[in-house]
């Protein structure tokens, strides 16, 4: 627990910063107040009095310190906003230690991923409350948060695990630097996808005022340059009429045409700038990434690639947008500057600048940035739980762990177990008496699988497997909408599971966990069904684990043979109470205890 209590310290150290930082706040507006009401007081006195030079000095002398309060107060908003981010980064980190599931962020799949028929991510609660994903997020973006969510779901070949390894043992001890991104994020939580994808459409299309764009910019040019030098020639006395005048008319006859593609430019850049601005920090804290390891090297790579750094690009976009606002935020000046500037074209023209400069490289940004993301969060596991291992990807077929547990129970009612899984031709039959732990172990054994095989640790001591495809049928429910009992659903889910096992592919074996199958039925059919299902994984070299109450099936072909025998069992005092140990032994169980549940819970036999 001593990176809970490390959390809770830093959290406990925020909270007091940015309450000092409140306090000042308060006094700052007091101050604000202060300032301009003794400043418009004077306005008011010597717009209706007359100018004096003492009170017109004390009356700008005012307002100076008013705008100097102001920008004061904005910087410590700014950083009472960044402590309060690094607390909440804290507090979560706590909860996610102690398992703490109501104080972390809910986390149901991304938007645009269908869990409907995969193959294990319902029944090993890889998503929903008290999820695997729950407990390693939150992303600090969205784009993360969904690379995460894929890592999970699909399984990567050796070289990509083991470049994230690499990765995540480069940044599991960089506790500083994985706090403040994780405090970005917190900042950037209110960018919404749609406007980065009005953004990347404005990015990455083209010039909206099309093939004429050229010949548009040359007017723009030509107009304005004759609005000034005429404007200079009337002041000169060159000229004894206002001539500038009909430039200006031309400006504003050409700016009323193309109103609407310069305005619908800037809402799609500016929409999405508004998200960006809030990533601005993410990025400028992505240069800081360490990058000894070839993944993070190769990420800092995409973030800087060709001189076209991803921070800086996004500043310079930042500043361009800021001129744009003009528009909206002092209209009553943007009439007479458009008309004698022609303002809104020249931003355009430093937008589509950009646009063509940096406008296709913003995607790759943002999927760099999401990989970072998804490196953090299992680097955070990583420091989190430092007794667990890093997976080794051999060619054995063969699953096998020293001291595994299940990585959502938390430490101090985690109960490990020595396991193993395979070679073909086997399977591992678990049994035992109800409540034991039999469908813990299987989910144990498979979220350790998906973890490895996202690149992340596992909750072991040692773990060694194969490339696996993971196939589980653990929590089989019926469907009234597509009119599916819960014999059906089991038996489709059994068929997915088989038919995987005899397509396997290339360099990847089937890994299947199988919990009570075909308990919807009788018990004769129930055993002739479940050793032909046994007898088609076998034979197709797939490996896994199968519990069961039905003690005669290890009795009985193929599992006489080739099942290897486990069981979990329970413990009855001198007082006729009933616990619990979950410790994994050899063999076939030897009791029961359906009927002393009845009783414990009221019912009389």
């Amino acid at each position: 627990m001593r990176a809970a209590a490390q959390y809770s310290e830093n959290a406990a150290r925020y909270a007091d910063l940015r309450d000092e930082r409140a306090r000042l706040s308060a006094r700052i507006s007091r101050l604000r107040l202060a300032t301009f009401l003794p400043a418009a007081a004077c306005l008011v006195w010597l717009l209706s009095r007359g100018f004096t030079p003492l009170l017109t000095a004390v009356m700008a002398v005012l307002f100076l310190a008013f705008g100097a309060l102001v920008a004061w107060h904005a910087r410590v908003e700014e950083r009472l906003a960044w402590y309060e981010a690094l607390r909440l980064v804290n507090v979560r980190g706590v909860a996610r230690v102690r398992r703490d599931w109501p104080s972390l962020p809910s986390a149901d799949a991304p938007p645009g991923i269908d869990l409907s028929g995969h193959p294990y991510a319902l029944d090993l609660d890889v998503f929903g409350r008290a999820s695997l994903y729950q407990w390693l997020g939150p992303g600090a973006t969205a784009q993360g948060a969904q690379e995460l969510a894929r890592w999970l779901l699909s399984p990567a070949d050796r070289t990509e695990i083991e470049a994230r390894q690499q990765a995540t043992e480069e940044l599991a001890p960089a506790s500083h630097w994985r706090e403040q991104f994780a405090a970005h994020g917190v900042l950037a939580g209110e960018a919404r996808q749609a406007r980065m994808d009005l953004f990347l459409e404005w990015a990455e299309g083209a010039n909206p005022l099309g093939p004429r764009a050229s010949l548009i910019r040359a007017a723009v040019l030509a107009i304005t340059g004759s609005i000034w030098l005429l404007i200079a020639l009337h002041a000169a006395g060159a000229i004894t009429t206002a001539q500038w005048l009909i430039p200006v008319l031309a400006g504003m006859i050409l700016s009323y045409a193309l109103a609407g593609r310069v305005t619908r430019a800037f809402d799609r850049a500016g929409g999405g700038q508004l998200a960006l601005r809030a990533y601005a920090g993410l990025f400028e804290h992505a240069a800081l990434t360490p990058a000894s390891s070839p993944r993070l090297a190769e990420i800092r790579e995409r973030l800087s690639a060709d001189g076209m750094v991803a921070a800086l690009c996004m500043r310079r976009l930042n500043r361009i947008l800021g001129y744009g606002d003009l528009r909206r935020g002092a209209a009553i000046f943007h009439f007479p500057i458009q008309a004698l500037t022609l303002w809104d074209f020249h931003v355009f023209f430093a937008l589509e600048k950009w646009r063509r400069s940096a406008g296709g490289r913003v995607r790759i940004w943002l999927h760099a940035l999401a990989s970072l993301d998804a490196l953090a969060l299992v680097a955070a596991l990583r420091h989190d739980n430092p007794g667990w291992c890093t997976p080794q990807i051999s060619e054995a077929h063969l699953v096998e762990a020293v001291a595994l547990g299940h990585p959502l129970i938390p430490d101090h009612n985690r109960v490990a177990n020595d396991v193993s899984v395979g070679p073909p031709g086997t399977l591992l039959l678990v049994t035992g008496s109800n409540m034991s732990g039999k469908s813990t172990l299987l989910r144990t054994i498979g979220l350790n699988t998906v973890l490895a095989q996202a690149g992340a640790a596992v909750c072991a001591e040692r773990f060694s497997m194969p490339q696996v495809d993971l196939q589980s049928s653990i929590r089989v429910q019926d469907s009234l909408e597509l009119g599916l009992s819960y014999f059906m659903a089991a038996l489709a889910r059994l068929k997915g599971v088989v038919d995987a096992a005899e397509h396997e592919r290339e360099g990847r074996v089937l890994l299947y966990l199988l919990d009570e199958i075909l308990q919807g039925t009788n018990s004769a059919e129930r055993g002739i069904a479940v050793r032909a299902v046994a007898r088609h994984l076998i034979e197709a070299g797939a490996i896994g684990a199968m519990t069961t109450h039905d003690l005669n099936l290890a009795g009985e072909e193929p599992l006489s043979t080739a099942a290897r025998l486990v069981h979990f069992t329970e413990i009855v005092d001198g007082n006729g109470v009933m616990r619990f140990d979950y410790q994994l032994r050899p063999g076939l169980a030897s009791s029961r205890n359906a009927l002393r549940l009845m009783q414990m819970i009221g019912i009389e036999l």
